[in-house]
């Protein structure tokens, strides 16, 4: 439906309305919104922030806005269950309709007290996101949204009732709808229209209508029973059972096309017990602890994980120091790419997809916009590998949080059946920041040190999200849920299963403060979970207590750059020591390993990355030792003697000696052989070594001849030259053009700097405080501008035509000299005037401004439509009216 096609009672139709009397019962959307208050608008414009852009220029125009299809679609969306059920019980009750008559519909005739004790709170939501307007005695659902959730044969509502009996009947003969109250013992009418209110009336009275079906077959109120609950709609033949003659002859089904029947709203009603369904969820499904740990236990089992999370990024862009895998020409790693990362990890590919795209959000890692394009760590990398671990930490929680891009999908399909990869386009998924927040925030609302399951938590965003996650128990929403459980878990923010102390710090909520409160008084409070003198053991008895929240959660406030900042930073400063401080030593033994009995400090851990061979990972590393290991720190320029040394001076015990040993004859044999640019040569002092190698089958392939005693001439470049001999179990050395050796020291490979991936938004962001009070003071000054009275323009001035004095008409027209008196009188008087506006653009407007000076052209005056004092050239005013006297 488009903007022009909405009511009038919704909109207000053209504003020039006249405002309802005090006391009066609204007549449009419009008029609801202008009785309301600021904080009543400011909650409105914060629950849809689509309303607030562009701003409105009146509540008229905001009314209009709000009765928008996918502005609704919007709104339902983000409804939590039993307002969304609140909201499709108004859609087939009568309109409008009185309060009682909605709570009958949702606590049926026995009137369940938890729903009579939900619904206030349930309208209210509807009222505040202007989906509902009214009085509680004339209650109204936006027609856009009765049109959505109201019973059709081509979108059959979620209540799985059917049309009323006047819709059904509707083209039905007026001799067979007298026949039908025949049937059913009514007396005949003499019209169509009050023979389908004697129908209606029979259906609605509880005594009448049971006394009907009692004396119905038992194989008719089978029928029946199986309609009852929806699809109402069923299939009959051209000649019926008796069982269906029997409800056909008295309206009980009514026929709606040729071989179909349906059971009318107020027949299952009566069925029902009045309920428009099946199961009415006023409350959300608790969110209970399976299992309570001792909050130390958590924060030291979390702290492992983020120490184990910060060692993985690391490894990760380690392995691609210098340059990683080529870009897909699609964009992404390829799936041979990802198994070797997931390999050189040593995680399944899912986790590795993890840890990559969480580099890639934390602005670590990146293209380098080469001709062949490959991934590479960014120069924010080497930043932030000087930070404090904990800060590091902090860092890529916070880049988590927020991303939008869902690694869970990786693997998985687009819309064109094309594979989602790795660091590839299409994995952005807008809901996944709000997602995690909910997920930690009902971990957050458990007591502390408290874990649950994951179905609990789908469940309840089900509750909150009814609309969203209502065709499917694994739609998007439950898979990213689930994966925040995983992904918090590994990253460290949680600790088996519970969110621990720096955890509840990153999402702003005060370390250690105890759970929310219950809303029934007969709730124990959040501190009985954790009975008194619980043993040694990290386990607690679990007191199972109804749900912490009865209420669901407002969508939080969002937070500044400054706020994230800074609950990251108090994050960090808590996690910072339950970190393990990095070690200046290592343990050598005589089995040439070396054991790091916890993490590194920098410089040593990069040494030991060239000197050995990383064998085993976990809370110790061990490190091995080997010819190869040794030769490529020779390579990289360090002596023998710097090699001794430096293991002696960081190893706490003495260096073995076949480790010595080893350093030493690597050393003896390195450089021995010289390779340089001839094709390529080798050079030896030691003829011997030259006849060796030119014996060895092995060489064949590199078609060596000798040149001279000490030179041997190759076929193949250097770098293979120098390849095959080191597969032969040599250690030659490569040499420049003025024969001095080589140093192949690693060169980090490093992009141009790069911004981390920005966020995609979930709809439109949710306006400030700031935002909000200028936009409604906006809203209600144009609202000012198009509801105050005019005087009437004089007989035959310009404009007076019959709408020329209107609030709504053409913009006001007068002569410039009827312009310069009325404002200089104004100015005088202290007078409001209308005035019609045309600025640079060309765009006209009308105003209602209070001149305070005229002179040179120009107007300075106070601007109720923009709530400030502006100067207008008087040349762009079109005219000028003087307010009714009430209202100047």
């Amino acid at each position: 439906m488009s903007v022009q096609e909405q009511s009038s009672e919704e909109s207000g139709g053209a504003s020039a309305e006249e405002p309802a009397p005090a006391g009066a019962h609204p007549r449009s959307l419009a008029e609801d919104l202008r009785a309301r208050d600021d904080s009543s608008l400011s909650a409105l414009l914060r629950a849809r922030p689509d309303l607030i852009t562009p701003v409105p220029t009146d509540l008229t125009q905001l009314a209009t806005r709000a009765g928008t299809r996918a502005s609704v679609i919007r709104a339902l969306e983000r409804l939590d269950r039993f307002a969304l059920q609140t909201a499709e019980a108004l859609a087939v009750a009568p309109e409008p309709a009185p309060y009682g008559t909605l709570q009958d519909l949702l606590a049926g005739d026995a009137g369940d007290p938890v729903v009579v004790e939900a619904l206030p709170r349930a309208v209210a939501v509807l009222r505040e996101q202007a989906l509902v307007w009214g009085s509680d005695d004339r209650l109204r659902l936006v027609r856009t949204a009765r049109e959505l959730l109201a019973p059709s044969p081509q979108h059959p509502s979620p209540t799985g009732l059917g049309p009323t009996v006047a819709e059904a009947t509707a083209g039905m003969s007026p001799g067979r709808i007298q026949e039908l109250l025949t049937a059913a013992g009514l007396p005949t009418t003499h019209d169509a229209v009050s023979a389908t209110e004697s129908l209606t009336a029979l259906f609605t009275d509880r005594a009448r209508m049971s006394a009907l079906l009692d004396s119905a077959p038992p194989d008719s109120i089978e029928v029946l029973s199986r309609l009852v609950w929806g699809p109402p709609y069923g299939q009959v033949t051209a000649d019926p059972a008796p069982r269906l003659r029997w409800l056909l002859d008295r309206g009980l089904l009514l026929p709606t096309a040729p071989g179909t029947v349906v059971l009318p709203r107020e027949v299952a009603l009566h069925l029902r017990a009045g309920r428009a369904h099946r199961k009415t969820e006023p409350l959300p499904p608790p969110v209970e602890p399976t299992s309570v740990h001792r909050p130390q236990v958590v924060d030291s089992t979390a702290a492992g994980q983020a120490y184990t999370a910060l060692a993985t990024v690391e490894e990760l862009l380690k392995d691609w120091d210098e340059g990683g895998p080529s870009v897909l020409r699609a964009g992404g790693l390829s799936v041979r790419d990802l198994k070797r990362t997931a390999v050189a990890l040593d995680v399944p590919e899912p986790v590795a997809a993890f840890w990559v795209e969480l580099a890639y959000a934390a602005g670590l890692l990146a293209t380098d916009g080469e001709a062949d394009e490959r991934y590479a760590a960014t120069p924010a990398y080497d930043e932030w590998l000087e930070l404090p671990a904990a800060e590091r930490w902090a860092r890529l929680a916070t880049a988590w949080l927020s991303a939008t891009r869902t690694a869970g999908v990786v693997g998985g399909r687009d819309t064109k059946e094309r594979t989602l990869a790795a660091l590839g386009p299409g994995l952005d998924r807008s809901a996944a920041p709000e997602v995690r927040h909910r997920v930690l925030s009902l971990l957050a609302a458990l007591p502390e040190g408290g874990s649950t399951s994951p179905d609990a938590v789908v469940a309840r965003l089900h509750w909150e999200r009814a609309l969203r996650g209502a065709a499917s128990t694994d739609d998007l929403r439950s898979r990213i849920a689930r994966w925040t459980l995983t992904e918090a878990e590994s990253l460290g923010i949680t600790g088996r299963g519970a969110l621990s102390a720096h955890g509840r710090a990153l999402l702003g909520a005060p370390p250690g403060a105890p759970a929310p409160a219950p809303a029934s008084a007969s709730a124990p409070a959040a501190g009985a979970v954790a009975g008194a003198g619980a043993g040694p053991g990290d386990k607690l008895p679990v007191h199972h207590h109804r749900p912490l929240h009865h209420h669901p959660a407002p969508a939080p406030e969002p937070r500044s750059p400054a706020e994230t900042a800074s609950a990251a930073a108090l994050a960090g400063r808590l996690l910072a020591p339950l970190l393990p401080e990095p070690l200046d030593h290592v343990l050598l033994q005589a089995d040439l390993t070396a054991v790091a009995p916890g993490p590194l400090r920098r410089p040593l851990a990069d040494v030991l990355d060239v000197l050995a061979d990383v064998e085993s990972k976990g809370g110790a590393t061990v490190y091995r030792f080997t010819p190869g290991s040794v030769r490529r720190a020779l390579d990289a320029g360090r002596s023998a003697s710097d090699l001794q040394a430096f293991l002696a001076a960081h190893s706490r015990t003495p260096v073995p000696q076949p480790l010595a040993y080893l350093i030493d004859d690597v050393a003896r044999r390195h450089g021995h052989l010289r390779i340089g640019a001839a094709s390529a040569y080798v050079r030896c002092d030691d003829d011997a070594v030259l006849n060796e190698i030119i014996a060895d089958k092995r060489s064949q392939g590199l078609r060596l001849r000798r040149l001279a005693p000490t030179v041997l001439a190759a076929q193949a470049d250097p770098a293979t030259l120098l390849e095959g001999l080191r597969a032969m179990g040599f250690a030659p050395a490569a040499e420049s053009a003025e024969g001095d050796v080589l140093i192949t020291r690693a060169h980090a490979h490093r992009t141009p700097p790069r911004t981390a991936p920005e966020p995609v938004p979930d709809g439109p962001p949710s306006p400030d405080t700031t935002l909000l009070g200028a936009a409604i003071r906006a809203i209600r000054a144009g609202d000012l501008a198009s509801t105050t009275p005019r005087k009437p323009a004089a007989p035959g001035a310009a404009g007076s035509g019959p709408s020329g004095g209107g609030r709504n008409g053409p913009l006001p027209r007068t002569t410039p000299a009827e312009t310069l008196a009325t404002m200089q009188a104004a100015v005088l008087t202290g007078g409001t005037l209308w005035i019609g506006y045309v600025n640079a653009e060309g765009a006209a407007s009308q105003r209602v401004i209070a001149p305070v000076r005229v002179e040179g052209g120009f107007v300075t005056a106070y601007d109720h439509t923009a709530d400030e004092v502006r100067t207008y050239p008087l040349h762009r005013v079109t005219g000028v009216a003087e307010l009714a006297d009430e209202q100047a």
